[in-house]
């Protein structure tokens, strides 16, 4: 039964989540801690490389050598604005490498350099297997979800991903589209009108507001799409982590900005206490020896964490307002308002949203943190062909959430696609050379809404030969053709002489060339290997210290039973023994299985012959 099974993954800043459809029904896979959303986090240190929860783990401890929030980094340049802000925030250092494209940098084995690409691959690898042990068996196939407001170079980076992690993409779908369509397989299906239905999907890094229409034979039309993939329950965290960084400096008289370790832990904290601000109205942060041996203790009230975050949360209805507009439609119009993603959960953005709608009840009645991946699940069914009535009429129309065009001589943007056109899509428009004599047209290619190009996305360019004749003579016919997963394909043809040159946009956009990619997909068999080594030593290496456990508890019961007493020679004996195993249990520095076994095994011949005198 290899590959039988495809999933649905929601692939996210903080956490990711992982389900299948099977048994008529949607099941989100919990992960081998049983819960049913993984961070997305890889951690690097001595033993190896650590993945989801155990990685989560080590952020106060090992925080430069902790990589998280890759989706921030994905599909971007390194000279991007937004980039460099949050540079200053993370404990890992990321550099520029080759064509702009940021690397992140650790100390495992040496200093290794990863694209974002290949550390979000780790954590599909990661999903991929849960799924497999919950399955029983291999996966191949995957639908993954993105955010709606990435970019084209974005869109190509997570498939490139999913390819390293040996994963077959099979579509890219928007998050909130997934969260509509779980929306909607929970509708009743006597509703006999349209529904209107504004998702609002704010996680730990990105917001997405979308509107969409839901008839209950489950056609799904999306009219507009707006959103911020730098707004998130990151930015609520770095507003509290500034703050306290600046209140501990001005009273200590100090910088802990410089002490990495320490702002990893006030970040670990700040986050803790976001979290819990959700259902109570202050807590206090305490941290031990956070920095210069001085302790942290400082109290924070939900009221004054929204004071902090009130720019933030404001820009979250803004964005609102602007899905509105673009799908020209009245606030009223909006039957429902559904929550998506972990940081709605904050009672402040629920409270600004029901205000903004005049008091209407929010719908919460879908799983804030798995409906992006119960939507993606239910997609990957009916692209394997599901049988279920229920999949089989699901019908999506999605659209381009940014414009799409290119610059031409007086600096302006002509939009050849525009923003919220359904997909897929094909759109084309003539150009004409702009001086005589002129033997070739330059095409460059943006996305975005500003009116100047420069201002927009660039997205990479191509050139067209043409006869050399005299200005507006010689003519290209440029056509633009967005697919389901969101990603621009580009033609052209000189209209004299038929002419045509088909670039696709998102591979030259400086994005990772296909030897990158494959040289990713050897590293991750090789990460694999070594997992599979280290998984081995783990367990030789708690069967050793359980032994050593047991005999411990042997020794201790025998004492207490009718005054039975081990011989003092033979107590010391064991216990030297025990001390020697003892050196050898190191979580840091595993060493070799074989080396486990040596040392349980001469363990044994000590012990075992003694206790059984006794026992």
């Amino acid at each position: 039964m290899v590959g039988k099974k495809a999933i649905g993954i929601d692939l996210g800043t903080t956490y990711s989540c992982v389900a299948v459809w099977q048994h008529e029904q949607v099941e989100i896979i919990p992960n081998e801690q049983g819960n049913r959303t993984t961070p997305s986090c890889v951690s690097f240190n001595e033993v190896g490389r650590l993945v989801g929860e155990s990685a989560k783990n080590q952020m106060n401890m090992n925080p430069t050598n902790t990589v998280y929030d890759a989706k921030r980094l994905i599909g971007r340049r390194f000279n991007d604005t937004k980039l460099q802000e949050d540079m200053k925030l993370w404990p890992f250092k990321v550099i520029k490498g080759t064509n702009d494209i940021p690397k992140i940098v650790v100390d495992y084995n040496g200093e290794k350099e990863f694209f974002a690409e290949e550390i979000s691959s780790m954590v599909l690898v990661k999903l991929k297997q849960v799924a497999e042990a919950y399955l029983g068996e291999t996966v191949t196939d995957a639908v993954i979800t993105v955010p709606a407001y990435f970019d084209d170079s974005q869109r190509q980076a997570t498939i490139d991903a999913g390819l390293a992690a040996g994963l077959n993409v099979l579509q890219i779908i928007n998050e909130p589209t997934a969260a509509a369509i779980t929306y909607g397989f929970d509708m009743k299906t006597d509703i006999t009108h349209d529904t209107n239905v504004l998702i609002f999907d704010l996680g730990g890094g990105t917001l997405d507001v979308s509107i969409v229409t839901i008839n209950n034979n489950g056609k799904i039309t999306v009219k507009a799409v707006t959103g911020d993939t730098h707004l998130g329950g990151q930015d609520f965290d770095n507003a509290m982590v500034e703050h306290f960084m600046m209140q501990f400096n001005q009273k200590h008289k100090t910088d802990m900005s410089v002490n990495i370790k320490a702002m990893g832990r006030l970040r670990v904290g700040c986050e803790k206490a976001k979290r819990a601000l959700s259902s109570t109205t202050e807590i206090t942060i305490e941290i031990d020896v956070l920095h210069e041996g001085i302790d942290f203790s400082m109290e924070i009230t939900r009221a004054k964490f929204e004071d902090l975050n009130e720019d933030l949360f404001s820009k979250c209805i803004q964005l609102v307002e602007k899905c509105l507009v673009d799908a020209e439609m009245n606030k009223t119009e909006v039957n429902e308002v559904v929550l998506v993603g972990g940081s709605t959960r904050i009672p402040k953005i629920q409270e600004l949203l029901s205000d903004f709608f005049n008091g209407k009840e929010l719908s919460k009645n879908i799983q804030s943190d798995e409906a992006v991946a119960y939507g993606a699940a239910v997609l990957t069914a009916k692209l394997s062909g599901e049988n279920s009535q229920k999949v089989k009429n699901l019908v999506l129309l999605d659209v381009v959430p940014l414009s799409l065009g290119v610059s031409i001589r007086d600096g302006s943007s002509s939009v050849i696609i525009k923003r919220n056109s359904p997909i897929p899509v094909k759109q084309e428009r003539i150009y004409v050379t702009s001086v005589d004599n002129q033997s070739a047209i330059t095409f460059d290619v943006y996305q975005g809404e500003r009116s100047r190009a420069i201002d927009n996305d660039w997205l990479g360019k191509f050139q067209v030969a043409v006869p050399v004749e005299v200005k507006g003579k010689s003519r290209v016919n440029v056509v633009f053709e967005v697919d389901v997963n969101g990603i621009l394909n580009c033609s052209a043809e000189e209209l004299t002489s038929g002419l045509k040159k088909k670039i696709r946009i998102s591979n030259d956009k400086q994005r990772l060339s296909k030897e990158e990619i494959e040289k990713m997909m050897k590293d991750a068999e090789k990460y694999k290997l070594d997992d599979e080594e280290n998984i081995k030593k783990l367990l030789a290496h708690n069967v050793l210290e359980e032994y050593i456990y047991d005999v411990k508890a042997k020794i201790k019961s025998i004492g207490s039973i009718d005054n039975t007493k081990i011989p003092k020679e033979e107590l010391e004996k064991m216990e030297n023994a025990i001390t020697s195993a003892n050196q050898i249990l190191d979580l840091h520095k595993l060493v070799d299985v074989d080396n486990y076994e040596k040392t349980l095994n001469e363990l044994e011949k000590v012990c075992v012959p003694i206790i059984g005198q006794l026992v």
